[in-house]
This record gives C-alpha cells, structure tokens and sequence, in this order.
C-alpha cells in the first residue's frame, strides 16, 4: 500500500478507504480506552487525527508515541465528530519510524519564541508558523518562474563566483583557494592574486544584473532567480549575508514599461498566494498578523502611486514630522520615509521615480537634468523598498563618463561597456529581494524567519 499525503486525505470523501500515512506526531491525548493522535507530514498545516482504540495495541508502543516522533499508520478514513475536521484515521497498525525523546525534544506542546526557534533551525520547520513560512516560499518561487515563462522570459544563471561588484558597494565575500596564513606576494607585499585558483581576485556575487543586461540584448526579455551575497555587517530584522534575488532585464523596455512589469509582477505573485495558500495565510493572519490578509488584497486592489523622488522630498518635508534620518534633497531615503509615504500619506504601494544619480548605481539611465536618473523604487507597507530597478544607460558616451567620473576602472568592465558598441538598444531592468517579498507575504517581521538557515554577521550554524 502506497502512502498517502494528508492534505489528500483532508480533501477526500471517500469514507471507509484504506490508506497509509505517514508523519511526525504534533500532540497525543485520549483516556484508558483510546488515544488521539495528530499526525502532520508537512504537506498541509492541517493535522490528521489517528483515533487508536488502545485494545488494539501494546500498551508499550501507544507509551512510546511522544510529541515529535515519526509514525507510520495503517487504518480507515471515517467521518469526524470533531469541529473543523472532515475526516480522520481509524487506526488498524501503528509503527514508530523513529522516537523522540520528550526529555529532550525541545519542540514540546507550547508557544516558542521566534527567536528560540532561530537556535533550533533545524527543527523549526516542524512546527507550524514555519511549515506555513516554506510553503508560502515554494509558492512564490514557482508563480515567479510561471509569470515569467507565461511572459516569454527567457530564464537564465549568472555566475555566483564573480570579479565584478555591480552595485559598487565594496561590501563583498572574497573567494579564494589561497594559504590565508601564508599567500604568495608581490613585490610591493601586496596578496599576488595571479597565483589563486581564478588569476585574479573574485568575490560571491552581490547581483547577476550586469550579465543578465548582456542576455537580454541578444533574447529581449530575461530573468535571473539564485543566490546573492552581501558582506554588509549589519545585524538587523532587515539584512542578510545570503539571500535571493530576481532580476528581470528587458530590451526595448523603457523606464514606464518597466514600472508597469514591476506592478504587474507583484499583483500576480501576492494574488497567487491568495489563491493557492489561504490555509497558511489564514493561520499566519490568526497567529501573528492579524491584519495579514486585508494587508494582500487591498495591495492587489490598489493602483501604485508614483510620483518622482522630488515631489516625495517635499511631501516628507512638508509632513511636520521629525524623522530619525535627515531629509534634504540629494540624501537617501530610509525605511521610516518611505513607511511614511506608503501607510500615512498615500495608503497605498508608491513607485518612487528619478532619483539623484549620485545615490544611484553608474549604469543608470542619465536624466537631461544632468541631476538625476530614471531609477525606480516600489515601496511597500512594512517593509520600505522591495523592488529596486531602472532604466539602463545604453548610450556609449554617457555610460564611459559616469564610470570616469565615479573613478571605476573600465578595463574591468570591458566586457559591459562592450555591449553599448555592438548593436546597443534602450533597455530596463529591476532586482526584487525574495527574502523581502516573503516577509511581506507572511507577515514575518524578522527576515530571519522566512530563510530556513540565515546566514548573519557571526553565524554560519546549520
């Protein structure tokens, strides 16, 4: 007899079938003549009940089922008495897969803190806000692929291991197979890079922007989805060492089309989960969100505003408020001005636009101004920014005199600036933080907790 997924079972009206399941044991209770047992196998954050009528048994086995312990059950589905459950399980054969422990078993039937749970990582995936958490994640992570592949996008890998920052930010993981206790040098008692394993020095990416731009101006419309890297020190609900990003990259996009793909992409992927994860969302929204879901739909309901960085500039200085972080035009803004934005003054998600171009990156379209780029920013609730992108400077000339003047070394881009000689096109792209797009769908407040194994400033554990 072949298993059954629970979630199947929970689905289905055939009374009296047979079925095996298999899973790990949430609670046990009962009295002297029969046990209730939930079982859960990850599949739903809804529990089977296995009702075991203890005559049945060996006393010793029916001890031996302890929170935290796997079982595999044999029996019949019947209707269920109980509020809330279609079905449950008359058990016929119960065999203990592997036991845990109750002495020790540090998942035992009553609330744990997020941030116990971060010690324990790999347990938490066991209980239930994070059985709902990776569900959610798998959710996005294939309607990202079906909206692109719908679209005809074109998915494609970027390297991991690179010698280019794209960002500019310098805050990079060094990759190398040299002796760190005792690398070759050069003549000046410089590291001699020559002799690692690439001939140069390499770094973990921070973005696969730079050579998805690449991609796109030979397939037109591109995405990349993997891992990127940032070696930022910052220890905050907000940062991670290792996360994911998706970055779309589009010929003949210009910087209007873009902002539309950027809406669209968003609606689509939080109407998704509307539809294929209520279950979850319903416990998240009961558990630790209760503004959850109203949160999604009125997102999926609204029309971005946009207005440029300009205009937002005025509105945050003209609020009355005093912010922690200073205003005044040419300055970045912070989480706490674009939250203003988004849930005070507009009530709705804001698509921030021509930001000043010496805060911006040096691939971005130039404005006529000479002061600004068509960069654009989506800002949501909770979060601040969860999409960042623009136009890209496709002119030769332009994009030579901004990596001048920024003192980056052209020859290393040589490759990049090529792409601007041979057939150059206007072209548009954004990067979205799928750890960010998952807090905000989960209503998590620490992006620790929508990662199975976060990787932070002094721990690398799991």
């Amino acid at each position: 007899m072949q298993r059954t997924k629970i979630i199947d079972l929970l689905r289905s009206e055939e009374i009296g079938l047979k079925v095996r399941v298999m899973g790990w044991v949430r609670t046990r209770r009962g009295n002297k003549n029969i046990a209730f047992i939930a079982l859960n196998d990850g599949s739903t954050i809804h529990h089977l009940q296995i009702v075991a009528e203890l005559e049945k048994f060996d006393e010793e086995t029916i001890k031996r089922i302890t929170t935290g312990c796997a079982l595999q059950v044999e029996g019949r589905l019947v209707e269920s008495p109980a509020k809330g459950q279609p079905v449950e399980l008359a058990a016929e054969k119960i065999e203990i897969l592997g036991e845990a422990n109750p002495e020790s078993y540090p998942l035992q039937k009553k609330g744990h803190s997020l941030e116990f749970l971060r010690s324990i990582a790999h347990l938490r995936p066991r209980t239930n806000t994070f059985g709902a958490v990776l569900r959610i994640r798998h959710a996005l992570a294939f309607a990202i692929h079906k909206f692109f592949n719908d679209k005809g996008f074109v998915y494609v890998n970027t390297p991991i291991i690179t010698a280019t920052d794209a960002e500019g930010a310098g805050e990079m993981f060094r990759v190398t197979t040299l002796d760190i206790n005792h690398p070759p040098r050069k003549p000046d008692g410089g590291v001699d890079f020559s002799k690692d394993f690439f001939g140069r020095e390499t770094n973990l990416t921070v973005s696969g922007q730079l050579e998805a731009e690449l991609v796109a101006l030979a397939l037109s419309q591109v995405y990349t989805f993997g891992p990127t890297f940032r070696a930022e020190n910052s220890n905050t609900p907000r940062h991670l060492a290792e996360f994911w990003m998706i970055e779309p990259e589009m010929a003949f996009y210009d910087i209007n089309e873009n902002m539309d793909l950027a809406e669209e992409f968003l609606k689509y992927l939080i109407s998704y989960t509307l539809e294929h994860c209520m279950d979850d969302l319903k416990f998240l929204n009961r558990m630790c969100d209760e503004d959850l879901i109203n949160r999604l739909e009125n997102v999926v309901q609204s029309k971005f505003e946009r207005l440029t960085y300009t205009e937002a500039m005025t509105i945050l200085e003209s609020s009355g408020l005093k912010f922690e972080f200073p205003l005044g035009w040419g300055n970045d803004l912070q989480a706490e001005h674009e939250r203003y934005l988004v849930e005070k003054h507009f009530g709705r998600p804001v698509i921030l636009t021509d930001y000043p171009k010496n805060i911006k990156a040096f691939y971005m379209k130039q404005n006529h101004d000479g002061k600004t780029v068509r960069a654009m920013d989506v800002l949501f609730p909770r979060i601040g920014e969860i999409i960042g992108g623009s136009q890209r400077e496709e002119n030769l000339e332009a994009l030579l005199d901004r990596i001048h003047e920024l003192g980056m070394n052209e020859k290393e881009l040589w490759w990049y600036i090529d792409s601007r000689r041979f057939g150059t096109v206007p072209h548009s792209g954004f990067g979205l933080g799928f750890e960010r797009l998952v807090q905000f769908v989960t209503g998590m407040s620490n992006i620790r907790d929508v990662i199975p194994f976060p990787r932070t400033p002094q721990n690398a554990e799991f």
